[in-house]
């Protein structure tokens, strides 16, 4: 496997949870676990993250729901579309609905389809085409 270049690496509040949430609702494919240090590396058509449990090793400060506030995690997927229907399909309210958007790119303009949900633990996830 071909390590992204960046990679986040988010606390949660329940590893068991999360697991569930992306590997299950979303589909991503877990690439390896380290159950005894609570911590997961899970990707999904190149988009990579770590989770790990929260443990006071990473820590800054305390860490309060919602969790990531100020971020956003793009990510662009081979079908939006159906991930969005799967996600409404599983209950999840998004935190915006799926609209086409368009970003001014310097003399360009970028276009796309796009949705956003919250993870377990507040992190805001971008879906885009």
């Amino acid at each position: 496997m071909k390590f992204n270049s960046l990679i986040p690496e988010l606390t949660v509040s329940d590893i068991d949870r999360t697991r569930d949430f992306y590997v299950n609702i979303l589909q991503f494919k877990v690439e390896y676990e380290r159950v005894e240090d609570k911590f997961v590396f899970l990707s999904y058509e190149g988009n990579q993250m770590m989770f790990e449990q929260e443990n006071g090793c990473w820590s800054v400060g305390p860490l309060a729901y919602p969790y990531g506030r100020g971020i956003n995690f793009e990510m662009t997927v081979s079908d939006v579309e159906s991930l969005y229907k799967r996600v409404l399909d599983f209950g999840i309210r998004p935190f915006r609905d799926m609209k086409v958007s368009r970003y001014k790119s310097g003399n360009t303009t970028i276009v796309q389809k796009e949705f956003l949900i919250q993870d377990p633990d507040g992190y805001l996830l971008r879906f885009t085409d």
